[in-house]
């Protein structure tokens, strides 16, 4: 479908290659362990899980800061489990935590093969919402960074996905037009109407299980994008 006009494919990071829901639960094992917090981690992930994503929805929004971010979503689920912990621990959670998060190298079943079958054929990019400090070191512990010609955060852009000027950005460092651009991710809102706001083309990889759509291709798995590319 793709392949006539593609030369350059942008991935998101999290939830599209690198595994972040596994990554996050193995690093709250280990820091509620070492922490000595006798709280179920099921318990915790079910109720964290959901919360990360509305703070990162606010997040995206430019609503709330980083520091915020990363405080509040542990703040948040502390207080609907009723469990009374204080402020510094909170903090060093939140500093453990990213400390530890991208020391595990989870991806999503195909990832690597994946990349693998594109690269001949395509220069491939990343555009994350994340952060700059971590995004770098989970690439590398999962052995990915070495596909990605041009990395973009929010950080670096100054803005986060899905404003336009994000990838518009990522289209100069590819040196490449939107025409003949593909961007793959998990989100509906930053990743496909996002990057169709400047004219890529799209692929949503529908890692959420979210309600079918006909704004783009929709794929449930990694490897079928070798059916459109």
């Amino acid at each position: 479908m793709f392949k006539d006009v593609i030369t350059d494919v942008f991935f998101d990071l999290d939830h599209t290659l690198w595994d972040f829901e596994k990554n996050s639960a193995l690093t709250f094992d280990k820091i509620l362990s070492e922490n000595g917090l006798d709280i179920d981690l099921n318990d915790f992930l079910s109720v964290y899980v959901p919360q990360n994503l509305i703070f990162w929805k606010l997040y995206r929004e430019e609503k709330i800061s980083k520091a915020a971010l990363r405080y509040q979503r542990l703040k948040t689920v502390f207080d609907k489990l009723g469990f009374m912990i204080s402020d510094n621990l909170i903090n060093k959670l939140s500093e453990s935590y990213i400390e530890h998060l991208s020391t595990f190298d989870h991806l999503f079943p195909g990832a690597k093969e994946i990349l693998e079958y594109l690269q001949p054929n395509y220069r491939l990019h990343i555009i994350t919402n994340g952060f700059q400090e971590v995004q770098l070191r989970k690439m590398q512990n999962s052995n990915i960074y070495t596909y990605f010609n041009e990395v973009i955060d929010s950080e670096m852009a100054g803005v986060k996905k899905p404003n336009p000027i994000i990838f518009e950005l990522a289209l100069r460092r590819a040196n490449v037009t939107s025409e003949s651009s593909l961007m793959i991710g998990d989100s509906l809102e930053a990743d496909i109407i996002g990057a169709q706001s400047v004219g890529f083309h799209t692929l949503h990889f529908n890692s959420h299980n979210e309600e079918r759509h006909n704004l783009c291709p929709i794929i449930d798995h990694l490897h079928e994008i070798k059916s459109y590319l």
